[in-house]
């Protein structure tokens, strides 16, 4: 018995394809000759799975820690320095090009709390820890740099400081813990101390741009904005779960993004602080740290899911995700100064150097090869919004414990629209009103 094959024509296929394209060509005004548009759209597509398939964003490992990294901080005038602390008060000085480092530092006789560069000269660095101690150290130079094994100033606190930042083009600085205290580099006593209530204040950054103002967080999750020149806080909102980190737009003066404890990150403006600007959502546990790219225009996080994303400021969901089998939480995060790289520290003792693009080359490049670089990025650009484009650009690879707890949530977040929605079927009219989720979040706010 003979078995008559039946296989469709191939021209059944070039024709849908040839239909989705002049689609396309009329919802986005791409060029109107088919042939060019067919082409265009060929080469846009090999150009995508070209980046997929050139995507290694891992490039080196940072190891010599005995404890989790804790924080991880940037030289604001050398783009080759880091400095990494840990968990036992120790301090690294690395110089990223030829991943040496330059100085180790026991700072502190228990875990470190946080540090700050100062942005003015620098030459020196600040550190805070659980020993109610606050240093100032001097940074070696790169090259031939005298190791300083003691610091240039100590100063005993009346108690633990949780946080240090430096004010924008000043050499001042602010401390946080039981209260919040303005300090100069010259002297062994704050300038103002500010009383914000009985709660412990555990997150603290001045804003790059404007000298006196600066934004913390409470463990009452509360977040504040306060002005070095006025009494009390200018303003004050209360969260549901607690922020963990703060991080200033270093090209917008009025914006700041938080990491909270709810999985979620929410970027902020400083006129409109009653609501987060953006709900950036992704990932599947706690929130630890972000730091924002020094255009603006992203920012990376880190979180106890064990991976990192980078997110761009207007979107609420990321670009890239990053893994490694052996990484486990991640405690900080960090972008470098020439916005091409992006460092993480966890819980297992290492740094690790990231691209912040993940397929980009890094070296040097000729004139025709750059050319055929921007000629594919724009093209990737142009067809971004075809579904089979838009879903290959997008995919990525997470572990399987992130897989998992994503649907878990997918389905609670459907659940509980779901009942909402009968609530609001089933109740008298106006009684279940409808809630933007932006506004979900915030329990209340407080203008001081």
């Amino acid at each position: 018995m003979k078995v008559k094959m039946i296989s469709r024509n191939p021209d059944d296929y070039l024709r849908e394809t040839k239909h989705d394209i002049h689609k396309l060509v009329r919802n986005h005004n791409l060029p109107t000759d088919s042939f060019r548009a067919q082409t265009e759209y060929t080469r846009a597509m090999n150009a995508t799975k070209l980046e997929r398939v050139f995507a290694k964003p891992f490039l080196a490992s940072l190891d010599g820690h005995t404890e989790g990294v804790s924080a991880i901080a940037k030289h604001p005038l050398r783009d080759s320095v880091v400095l990494s602390a840990s968990r036992d008060g120790q301090v690294r000085i690395w110089d990223l090009p030829t991943k040496n480092c330059l100085s180790t530092i026991q700072s502190h006789d228990g875990p470190l709390n946080g540090m700050s560069v100062d942005a003015v000269e620098g030459m020196s660095y600040v550190t805070v820890g659980q020993d109610c101690q606050l240093k100032t150290w001097r940074l070696p130079h790169p090259i031939g740099g005298k190791k300083m094994g003691v610091p240039l100033n100590q100063i005993t606190l009346d108690g633990v400081a949780h946080a240090v930042s430096h004010l924008a083009a000043s050499t001042d600085f602010v401390t946080c813990g039981d209260d919040v205290s303005v300090w100069k580099a010259s002297r062994d006593t704050p300038v103002r101390t500010y009383k914000l209530g009985v709660n412990t204040i555990h997150v603290i950054k001045g804003n790059p741009i404007e000298e006196a103002l600066m934004v913390g967080a409470t463990m009452d999750r509360s977040i504040w904005v306060l002005d070095a020149r006025a009494q009390a806080p200018l303003k004050k909102v209360t969260m549901k779960l607690r922020p963990n980190a703060i991080s200033w737009n270093p090209m917008v003066i009025n914006e700041f993004v938080v990491a909270s404890d709810d999985y979620n990150l929410y970027t902020f403006d400083l006129r409109h602080l009653s609501h987060p600007k953006n709900v950036h959502v992704g990932h599947t546990n706690a929130v630890m740290d972000v730091d924002f790219a020094p255009t603006g225009k992203e920012f990376v996080s880190g979180s106890y899911d064990r991976t990192l994303r980078i997110f761009p400021n207007d979107n609420g969901h990321s670009r890239e995700v990053y893994h490694t089998k052996r990484m486990q939480q991640v405690l900080s995060v960090l972008f470098s100064m020439d916005n091409k790289l992006v460092l993480s520290g966890s819980d297992e003792m290492n740094i690790r150097v990231w691209k912040a693009r993940a397929s980009e080359k890094m070296g040097p490049m000729n004139p025709r090869e750059r050319a055929a670089m921007e000629y594919a990025e724009k093209l990737r650009e142009t067809y971004k919004e075809h579904p089979q484009i838009k879903r290959i650009a997008r995919h990525r690879h997470v572990p399987k414990s992130v897989y998992s707890a994503t649907n878990e949530h997918r389905i609670i977040r459907q659940s509980e629209k779901k009942k909402e929605a009968n609530r609001r079927t089933h109740a008298a009219e106006g009684e279940v009103p409808h809630v933007p989720e932006r506004r979900k979040h915030m329990v209340v706010n407080e203008e001081l």
